[in-house]
């Protein structure tokens, strides 16, 4: 690896460490170049979500979004040179060399950013999944580019389906875990049939839920479809080779935590930011790494139980 490219990965991989814990806590686990690759994944999509949560007006952010589209667009004609003065596109058009990325998720990421520029709100879950499989869905199927499918895997055709789901998973879980900032920012997620259905369509602009509402339903209901939503997407678990499936397992493994935490105390997400402690981060990465997650998943689909 030439020096520039390095130096391109390296940066990404401090964008990575500062702004990511939770997703860092997961690529750790992986070989060098693989945890590269994800840096520079993780870089661009930051580069994109950045501009979507900035304080600019909604005209500027379409402008730089498609800014950004047109260096995605250089990086898939393989008109990014070494000496690049960007070094996101460095190290992200060298991770496409390597891996079979499907650089059209970073489109779907694009376009999902772009809907929170004009401001879309979601009627239903089938709404909503639109949305989240754009920004979260299709992280998932870029990653599945990095990490591979072990040969001869069974249901490996599936990969990709799982690990879009596995993204929802996590998308969701961040949407319960955010909903006051959201609120703060103007932003609402979760569909109106459900706000409406537990009394909840007046919004989230305090540290106690609406008056009259039944906030810990409406929490409790989008956590078993997550949970649903993990239990599908941890069948990927099997069909990776042993480092990539730990990367999978601490990072969705922390979001499940998440759940917990949230499901136990409903109103905590309206008082502060619900996280993890390291050494709970740290545990769920020695499990994934040990590789108990994939063999549990593996005996329940054997069962027919997944």
């Amino acid at each position: 690896m030439s020096a520039p490219v390095q130096a391109a990965y390296s940066y990404c991989e401090a964008v990575t460490g500062q702004q990511a814990r939770n997703f860092a806590y997961g690529i750790r686990l992986l070989p060098t170049e693989k945890r590269q690759a994800m840096s520079a994944l993780y870089a661009f999509s930051r580069r994109v979500d950045d501009i979507g949560d900035g304080a600019l007006d909604p005209e500027t952010k379409r402008v730089r979004l498609e800014s950004t589209r047109t260096v995605l667009d250089r990086i898939r004609d393989g008109a990014v040179d070494e000496d690049d003065t960007d070094p996101v596109a460095v190290a992200l058009a060298d991770a496409a060399r390597r891996f079979p990325l499907p650089l059209g998720g970073l489109d779907e990421l694009i376009d999902g950013v772009l809907m929170d520029v004009r401001g879309a709100t979601y009627e239903t879950w089938d709404d909503l999944k639109v949305y989240c499989r754009c920004v979260a869905g299709a992280i998932g199927r870029l990653s599945l580019g990095v990490f591979g499918t072990e040969p001869g895997a069974p249901g490996a055709e599936r990969a990709a389906e799982y690990a879009d789901t596995l993204g929802l998973a996590l998308q969701l879980t961040n949407i319960l875990r955010d909903v006051r900032e959201d609120a703060g920012n103007g932003r609402t997620y979760l569909p109106a049939d459900d706000l409406a259905k537990f009394g909840c369509s007046a919004g989230f602009h305090g540290s106690v839920p609406p008056p009259g509402s039944d906030f810990a339903g409406l929490v409790h209901f989008e956590v078993r479809r997550a949970r649903a939503l993990f239990a599908e997407g941890y069948r990927l678990l099997p069909m990776l080779d042993r480092r990539s499936g730990a990367c999978v397992a601490a990072m969705a493994g922390i979001y499940r935590r998440l759940l917990d935490r949230i499901e136990r105390d409903p109103a905590a997400v309206l008082r502060g930011r619900v996280s993890l402690p390291g050494h709970e981060k740290a545990y769920v990465a020695v499990r994934g790494l040990s590789g108990l997650d994939a063999r549990h998943v593996s005996r329940r689909t054997a069962r027919g139980r997944v």
